[in-house]
């Protein structure tokens, strides 16, 4: 009785071998992104190592002594939304530097055209906000 309750709640794994043909193919579909390790675990009851053993053994890549980064799709997705992110972020960064080498190159022309510094009267207009308001005391 001892064994049918320790048995009842786990699964027996068989003993099964996978020809070469069927492993060359599934390191195929992995180095072509068609499917992922875990896709291929699920799928035919394979452990992680075992399938790590086949790309290492079958992979063209290990033919040629490279060696081979095997990430889960949704990372590799992930890196690239990321990289687009940068992309997008630097152009905007670079757009900003235009305008404002842009705006710097304005005021330097109009210094020069109307013989006034520019630059220093924006400084000095600018208040703390601190000082006291003169109220308007007239009376009749």
């Amino acid at each position: 009785m001892e064994n049918s309750f320790f048995n009842s709640g786990t699964r027996s794994r068989q003993l099964r071998r996978f020809s070469e043909d069927f492993k060359k193919k599934r390191v195929k579909e992995l180095e072509q992104n068609l499917v992922r390790v875990c896709d291929i675990c699920k799928t035919y009851e394979v452990s992680r190592a075992s399938i790590y053993k086949w790309i290492y053994k079958y992979s063209v890549l290990a033919e040629k002594k490279h060696k081979q980064v095997v990430e889960p799709k949704s990372d590799t997705k992930k890196i690239q939304l990321l990289e687009a992110r940068i992309k997008e972020l630097e152009r905007a960064v670079g757009q900003k530097q235009m305008m404002l080498d842009f705006k710097d190159k304005v005021i330097e022309i109009a210094e020069e055209t109307y013989d006034i510094d520019i630059k220093k009267k924006l400084a000095s207009k600018v208040s703390s906000g601190s000082s006291a308001t003169k109220k308007n005391t007239d009376t009749k």
